[in-house]
């Protein structure tokens, strides 16, 4: 099980580094205040990457508990929330609105390209009585990836509390959390941050923490309670036992890309990206997307009479290699390449790159070319 070859869209591989540090004996959590002080201190270096001020926190949780608080911390019964609907993580926020009493209203729009901001704006002209609005920053079924710097600033223009999932882009995408007045932006520590999945990252503004505190009533829960974590460093108690190691090899993992450099690692990401859809397409493959591309996730449609599924299967039986595809509906349509954090390396992606064109030989596809030579030959441009 530990032999095999992984390249998907996150959890994604983890520096030796990481894992080292993780090993380490640890302190208390609950009672040295020494923990404190480095808790805030990897805190601090997250809101560098994401460019903000607000006060960053480290959650005991996959990325989806960020979601989940999210919700659970702005909703209260009868609340209007707006549901930007581009992709299948984008659509399930309603789930979330709506388990904490509130009316999820979708703005829907097609799931093969970013958010129309234009049709966006006549939609709000009309309809902006909204308390918060949810936003996928890169749907990572498909790999779509919406502009944050044109869709928040909009819904702030009508007083309305944005959300942005960035679980699949942050560190990897820019993110500039204050400038694109983005009130809770969502982070998780197994995709581009490349440290093993259970911790989620959450900034909160002011104008989030005001409406989280000015509730009629309070807050469902005591887990995905935001509120709760607002006087920890004050009181130099955490609301639960963090667990330190998982802390502690995501900092080492914030540390790779802050020497690396945040701009970096993004234009890394970005010829990475560039390279893999270049020679995706010139190999003879179609992309899922029209337009919108992520930097981190490349969505490929695989032809029906091979199926995603069985390329799938017969990459992992043949080659030990674990390649993913996409979630329902798509699932036996898109072969998802997850070039993010510490898969977002040449050596990464050739060896996946080469196994997926030997998976779609094997089963009877036909080019003339090589992807590993059409990836190097782009990624040289």
């Amino acid at each position: 099980m530990n032999n095999k070859f992984v390249y998907a869209p996150g959890p994604t591989s983890v520096r030796e580094n990481v894992r080292l540090e993780r090993a380490k004996i640890t302190t208390n959590p609950d009672v040295d205040e020494e923990f404190v002080e480095f808790y805030k201190d990897t805190c601090d270096k997250i809101g560098q990457i994401i460019h903000t001020k607000n006060p960053v926190y480290i959650l005991s949780g996959e990325g989806i508990l960020g979601l989940e608080a999210a919700c659970a911390s702005l909703t209260e019964p009868g609340d209007r929330v707006l549901v930007l609907d581009n992709g299948i993580y984008g659509r399930g926020f309603k789930d979330f609105v709506e388990i904490y009493g509130g009316e999820g209203v979708y703005f829907s729009d097609d799931y093969n390209k970013n958010i129309d901001v234009e049709k966006l704006s006549e939609f709000l002209e009309i309809d902006h009585d909204f308390k918060y609005a949810t936003i996928v920053h890169c749907d990572t079924p498909t790999g779509v990836l919406n502009d944050l710097s044109k869709i928040c600033p909009m819904l702030k223009k009508y007083g309305i509390i944005t959300v942005v999932d960035s679980v699949s882009a942050m560190g990897g995408e820019e993110i500039r959390v204050d400038d694109w007045k983005i009130d809770i932006a969502l982070g998780g520590s197994q995709k581009v941050f490349s440290a093993p999945a259970g911790l989620t990252i959450v900034s909160i503004s002011e104008k989030a923490k005001e409406s989280m505190l000015d509730r009629k009533k309070p807050i469902v829960g005591f887990y995905c309670n935001l509120n709760i974590w607002s006087n920890y460093y004050k009181d130099k108690w955490f609301p639960y036992t963090m667990p330190i190691s998982d802390i502690m090899g995501l900092s080492i993992a914030v540390d790779n890309i802050l020497e690396e450099g945040s701009n970096n690692v993004i234009n890394r990401h970005s010829r990475i990206a560039n390279a893999t859809r270049e020679a995706v397409k010139e190999y003879g493959l179609e992309l899922f997307l029209k337009d919108g591309y992520s930097n981190t996730v490349t969505a490929v449609k695989i032809p029906e009479n091979i199926g995603a599924l069985k390329l799938k299967e017969h990459m992992l039986s043949n080659y030990n290699t674990l390649i993913i595809t996409s979630l329902k509906p798509y699932d036996d349509t898109i072969l998802r390449i997850g070039h993010m954090g510490e898969n977002a390396f040449e050596e990464k992606l050739t060896y996946a790159l080469n196994i997926i064109d030997n998976g779609l030989k094997d089963l009877g596809f036909s080019s003339e070319h090589n992807l590993v030579e059409l990836f190097n030959k782009h990624i040289n441009e």
